[in-house]
């Protein structure tokens, strides 16, 4: 799976108090029709408002990203509207790509025209790409709207959308469905409980993991106990090691699957068309909570497309797109109060009734570490 590093009204279009002369506003708008203009702009006021910023794209022609899968948090819908209501031809290279495959991309593809322009990748690589000087400030309009701790204070990176650890189940097949790590150990579920991928090399795995290691007695420092449970999963023989995919689950080998809840509740649909009665509850005594972080391309071919690609994706257009594909956008306190959420698309959300937890990138690194020299022993 891609994402191996797991992330919440009205548009508000922010003009000048000063007014200028129009001698002055002809000149500002003709600077950021420039690419050199628009890679310095950290806010849509700096780039002379909505209007320019849309002309400069638009002058572009173009919009680079990467890591995008079309069925990944709605981003299908998400990439042909914004391409629609521009009129910018946008390519995603390497849908499938990790985190660190995209910050690879904008090393080795740096003054390219075909290098990343803007990027979705965990909030580890967010973190550490900002380190390395590979984004630029850029504030959207909704900036306010996003939560302190989901973004950068300097504006190199910002929570786009994200979701909780949760248990999906084919309730076609098993008769009780689990809504716990707790009910996971039960005998009834021998041969049916399965992971997406090895939880050395999957985030979503990782986290499953390490969630389970909080409903047993671990905590964000100390993921010891869930490779324990997974390892008495396993002697039980109710964990099975196989790659979860479609394909698994519509044949019956992988019936219930640990997994982020955007990305489990995502498959009902798709899933019910194979005879699959998917249903997804977020595990009740413990879970794992990640967002997914936006940035800007210090060095983007096309840094005004870049721009208005994240004033599209948090504006109530855009957010609502993550909603439609069960992810749960950074703005969604903020809309929910104001009013802005579709209501129908909210309803997709499955219930969280437990306090999720957020680890640090601290925290994650000694994760990993812990992972990396336990897991094979633990679980075989």
């Amino acid at each position: 799976m891609r994402r191996t590093s797991i992330r919440n009204a009205g548009l508000i279009l922010v003009a000048g108090a000063v007014v200028l002369g129009s001698a002055a506003c002809t000149k500002k708008a003709d600077a950021v029709a420039s690419p050199a203009a628009a890679a310095a702009a950290t806010s849509v006021t700096e780039a002379g408002g909505m209007d320019a910023l849309v002309a400069a794209a638009k002058a572009e022609g173009s919009l680079n990203l990467i890591a995008l899968p079309r069925d990944w948090a709605g981003y299908g819908a998400l990439l042909d509207g914004f391409a629609a209501k521009y009129g910018i031809a946008v390519t995603v290279d390497n849908p499938e790509a990790s985190s660190s495959d995209v910050v690879n991309a904008i090393k080795s593809l740096k003054g390219q025209d075909r290098a990343p322009d803007a990027v979705d990748v965990g909030t580890a690589f967010a973190i550490s790409g900002a380190q390395d000087g590979l984004y630029a400030p850029y504030r959207v309009a909704t900036w306010d709207d996003i939560p302190e701790s989901q973004k950068s204070p300097d504006g190199t990176w910002y929570a786009d959308y994200g979701g909780y650890i949760s248990i999906g189940c084919d309730a076609a097949k098993v008769t009780v469905c689990p809504a716990s790590f707790a009910d996971l150990a039960k005998p009834e579920y021998r041969g049916k409980v399965a992971l997406t991928g090895d939880p050395l090399k999957s985030n979503s795995a990782l986290m499953a993991v390490w969630s389970a290691a909080l409903a047993n007695g671990g905590s964000l420092d100390d993921i010891a106990p869930g490779i324990d449970y997974f390892g008495e999963l396993k002697a039980s023989g109710n964990y099975v090691p196989v790659k979860a995919t479609a394909a698994t689950i519509e044949s019956g080998e992988t019936p219930i699957v640990v997994d982020w809840d955007y990305l489990n509740a995502a498959k009902t649909e798709d899933l019910a068309n194979a005879g699959v009665r998917w249903t997804v509850a977020v595990s009740g005594d413990a879970t794992i909570g990640s967002y997914y972080a936006q940035a800007v391309s210090a060095t983007a071919p096309h840094p005004a497309a870049a721009r208005l690609w994240q004033e599209y994706l948090y504006s109530d257009e855009g957010q609502n797109g993550y909603l439609a594909g069960y992810a749960r956008p950074a703005r969604l306190p903020a809309m929910t109060a104001a009013g802005t959420v579709d209501p129908a698309l909210a309803d997709h959300l499955p219930t969280v009734d437990v306090k999720a937890e957020f680890p640090t990138d601290a925290q994650a690194t000694a994760a990993k570490e812990t992972m990396t020299q336990t897991w094979a022993s633990a679980v075989q």
